[in-house]
């Protein structure tokens, strides 16, 4: 697949792969609560909706960035904890 970096398609694969981490998240939170409270059934949806918006998520990145050797992924996580710490 050609590299989409720069052009429209990437920033809007990246935002939906944002937007489907962001509901992953949440979801887990909600997960977490609901168990804590006593709630397993409701948990056990909370967690199922988190792992399929995970997947959601897969797609889009791979589409948008790719999932790179060891070493490459390495380099690029090195590069985004060093942006924020440093932006």
């Amino acid at each position: 697949m050609k590299d989409l970096k720069g052009t429209k398609t990437y920033d809007n694969l990246m935002d939906a792969f944002a937007g489907e981490s962001m509901a992953r998240n949440k979801y887990s939170y909600y997960a977490s609560a609901a168990k804590k409270e006593g709630f397993e059934q409701i948990a056990a949806i909370f967690q199922e909706t988190a792992d399929n918006e995970k997947e959601h998520a897969k797609l889009w990145f791979k589409l948008a960035h790719g999932v790179g050797e060891t070493m490459d992924n390495l380099l690029d996580a090195a590069a985004g904890e060093n942006y924020e710490w440093t932006a």
